[in-house]
This record gives structure tokens, C-alpha cells and sequence, in this order.
């Protein structure tokens, strides 16, 4: 089994958006040598650098270019500005680069992560796909977005990017937090105004009937490294049992540490349930920061017994480093 891997270079970042996840208390760099480490301990299908802008890291082109010459498959996170601190050759490195937007708007855009936000983040989907680099937009579903993410995909089409969603998860701030409505009204919008390309949002995958055979793979298949050097299952995961120094001696058995078995842990309510192969009791994370990994996903309807119906259709395939990652979304245009 290879890993898809997540490295967080840094935790610095020129925005300060108030739905972000990563740690302000201290700034945290990995180095070089132990970005090196990482895929020296492990076999690794693909990296994606995230969690802070990784283009305020130091060395983050040598780094760049250290894995690219690897042969290992490489993507990127950004706001736009790691994306336009980038040379071309730089940039090119990368199989796929992902720009976050959280609304359709300029105005909005910029109300939220702040002034100027929105034409550095189009002009670098522009430029990435000007230099031949697949482009996906990423949106976070959340409580002032989750009606509003239909536009954001017709935007993404049209700039000639992929878009791909993720459900906000309140590792710091319920503020953003959907309702178990909301949540579903969120879905309902945009599976109605596009098509799926591939899911592996549990709950979502097991209300369609498991479309793609594919789980997320969090805890079983991905690894994350914090610009701490903490190691955990799944990047909003709050506990680590596992440093970088013990990964080098663990290698793939880092799947048999306590976090990563607690992330594949299903909860005994969930045990008869006829979709728990294909959910797994729903995304640990979220029950984890819920208050109880042993609990069902919040969103879970079936828990509940409340029928969910959704107006779908298949979209070609495509592979995109990050669909199998993490519980996350992908859409392509109806």
C-alpha cells in the first residue's frame, strides 16, 4: 500500500481567516531533512503541502524541488499567495495545484479573508493553468457558504478548474459550524446545480449507495505531518501519539499507533447498521471534535431514521490527488 501523504511546511500564513484550522501559538517549520524523512520512512503515492502558506517556508522551493526530483507526485494548498511567490519552474513541479474560495463574489471574498484576496487568488488559477498545471478551486462548506456553493462551482468551470468541497470541521470555532440542515440543504444545492465526479464524504457516499466503492482513507491509507512534526491520521486531528523521529522507525506500521486506530474506530451504535461498511460511523474527525469518537457522525440520517434524497448525476471520471485523501467532495459541471 502506498500513503497519500499531507505536509504542513509551516504554520505561518500573510492572511489570518477566521474558519482556519492551523495552530497560531508559535510559529513551527518542518526542515528539508525531515520533509526528506517523511518519504524516506514511508512508501508515498503522493504529498500535498498545506495547512499554513507553504511559500513562507525558507526553503519551500528547495523543498519542492527535493520531492519533485523524487518522482513523487506533488500538490499544493494556497490562498494565492504561495502560488504567486512561485517561479514557473516552481510551479510546474507540481501535478496539481488547489486555490481556496469561499465565496463567488469579490466582494464577499475579500469581506472574509481580506482586501485584494480574490485577484491574487484568479490571477494565479490563471497563470497555473496558463503554464499547463491542473487547477482545482477548493471551497469548505460552512454555515455563511453552504447555499452558496453552486455559484462557486459555475465560477471554478468557468475559470477552467476542477472544484472540489470540504465540510468545515470546529477545531477551534463552532461559529462555522453546519447544522445537521444545513449540512444536507448544503449538499442537496450542489449536487442538483453540478455533477459528481467522486465523494468520499462518508455520509454523502453511503446516502448515494456507495457509488465509488471507495472510503476515505484516514487512518487506513493517509499520514499527516504538522509543521510541529506531530503525526496524525487526519489533519483536523487534535491528539498525536506519533513524532517524525518515531515515523523513521515505524514506517507503514504507524498505522498500528493509538491515534490512527482510534481515527478507524466505529461506533457500537453504528455496528447494525446495513451502511457501516460503506461509512464507517461517519468522519472521525468531526466525532472526534464532536466530543466522542465512540459517537455517530453528527450528520449521520440514518441514526436518526430520517430519509435523505438527493437529485444526482455521475460525472466522468478524474484523478485528482486529494479525492481519495481525505473526506472530501469533487464536482464537475451538469
Amino acid at each position: 500500500m502506498r500513503f497519500s501523504v499531507g505536509v504542513g511546511l509551516t504554520n505561518a500564513c500573510d492572511l489570518a481567516c477566521a474558519h482556519c484550522y492551523r495552530d497560531t501559538g508559535q510559529l513551527d517549520e518542518l526542515t528539508l531533512a525531515q520533509v526528506v524523512a517523511v518519504c524516506d520512512s514511508l512508501p508515498v503515492r503522493s504529498v500535498n503541502l498545506g495547512t499554513g502558506e507553504n511559500g513562507l517556508h525558507p526553503r519551500y522551493a528547495e523543498i519542492v524541488d527535493a520531492l519533485a526530483a523524487r518522482g513523487v507526485k506533488l500538490s499544493v494548498t494556497s490562498n494565492g499567495f504561495t502560488l504567486e511567490q512561485s517561479t514557473d519552474e516552481t510551479l510546474k513541479k507540481f501535478s496539481e495545484v488547489e486555490v481556496s474560495i469561499d465565496f463567488p463574489t469579490e466582494r464577499e471574498q475579500d469581506a472574509f479573508r481580506g482586501p485584494g484576496n480574490w485577484a491574487r487568488a484568479m490571477a494565479a488559477i490563471e497563470r497555473a493553468r496558463r503554464l499547463g498545471v491542473t487547477v482545482t478551486m477548493l471551497s469548505v462548506m460552512m454555515k455563511p457558504n453552504h447555499t452558496r456553493l453552486a455559484a462557486i462551482a459555475g465560477l471554478a468551470f468557468g475559470a477552467g478548474a476542477n472544484y472540489r468541497v470540504n465540510v468545515y470541521q470546529p477545531v477551534k470555532t463552532d461559529a462555522f459550524t453546519l447544522t445537521y440542515d444545513e449540512y444536507w440543504d448544503g449538499f442537496r444545492r450542489l449536487l442538483g446545480a453540478t455533477r459528481l465526479v467522486s465523494t468520499t464524504e462518508p455520509l454523502l457516499n453511503a446516502v448515494l449507495g456507495d457509488p465509488f466503492g471507495r472510503g476515505s482513507g484516514c487512518g487506513r491509507e493517509t499520514v499527516r505531518v504538522t509543521p510541529r512534526g506531530d503525526v496524525i491520521p487526519c489533519v483536523y486531528w487534535t491528539k498525536s501519539d506519533v513524532r517524525l523521529a518515531d515515523l523513521t522507525r515505524l514506517g507503514a506500521d504507524v498505522l498500528g499507533s493509538r491515534q490512527f486506530e482510534q481515527a478507524r474506530t466505529v461506533p457500537d451504535a453504528c455496528r447494525g447498521c446495513a451502511f457501516v461498511t460503506t461509512c464507517q460511523g461517519g468522519c472521525a474527525g468531526r466525532r472526534a471534535l464532536a466530543g466522542d469518537v465512540g459517537r455517530p457522525d453528527p450528520y449521520c440520517p440514518f441514526i436518526r431514521g430520517d430519509r435523505i434524497t438527493l437529485d444526482w448525476r455521475l460525472a466522468e471520471g478524474r484523478e485528482l490527488l486529494k479525492s481519495g485523501s481525505a473526506c472530501t467532495t469533487v464536482l464537475a459541471p451538469r
